[in-house]
């Protein structure tokens, strides 16, 4: 039922694509990324993340367990998890808008490494990335697909994303060998003023990285 209503608001959004404005708007994983330089890329992490894939662990086991708290005794280092079940249905919604696109979600936070080996994950935030083709790199055009996706992110029931604060979005836009992204914060989104163009959402959110 939840992927029918998700079909649903996507199909509504290709209707309204060509909206000119809004009304109130609101560290990525290898799998997203590739040796090409990113033009003007503002992805930057956390003030409290590492800022290599190579200082994190990744959470792939299944049984590893999840925990909303700090055990004791354990010794702590950040982490990703893989978040199977919420990263396909937010894949398959992005590509109702654009075929070609790359979407995952996954959990970030730290592993507690228990002294027998066992691993407890506690997150922090559930997190989106996005690659897309797009027609240019105007600000315009970014800023339309940041409305589309959050559309997209907004929509999704609060049991299917873990961590107590708000998640980030990396969005990477690629056309004839030129790409560029932007990140922020979904609170920073849902902060933005009213009435601001699809450029003007762009600009506001890359003025806070």
């Amino acid at each position: 039922m939840r992927r029918i209503f998700f079909t649903l608001l996507v199909l509504s959004l290709v209707l309204c694509a060509c909206s000119p404005g809004v009304s109130s708007p609101e560290a990525l994983p290898p799998t997203l990324t590739d040796d090409a330089p990113v033009e003007n890329s503002t992805t930057v992490p956390a003030t409290d993340a590492p800022t290599s894939i190579t200082e994190v662990s990744t959470s792939k086991d299944t049984s590893t367990e999840v925990s909303p708290s700090y055990p004791q005794g354990c010794g702590y280092q950040w982490a990703y998890k893989d978040m199977p079940e919420l990263s396909s249905e937010f894949q398959e919604s992005i590509q109702l808008l654009q075929p070609e696109a790359q979407a995952v979600a996954f959990g970030f936070g730290e592993d507690c490494i228990h002294a027998d080996g066992s691993v407890t994950f506690i997150p922090m935030e559930t997190d989106f990335n996005i690659t897309l083709q797009v027609g240019d790199l105007s600000d315009e055009e970014a800023g339309e697909w940041v409305l589309k996706i959050m559309q997209i992110i907004d929509t999704i029931p609060a049991d299917q994303i873990i961590g107590p604060r708000p998640g980030r979005v990396s969005i990477i836009f690629e056309t004839n060998g030129q790409r560029k992204g932007t990140s922020f914060y979904i609170d920073q989104y849902h902060a933005l003023p009213s009435g601001l163009s699809n450029a003007e959402i762009y600009r506001a959110l890359q003025s806070q990285q």
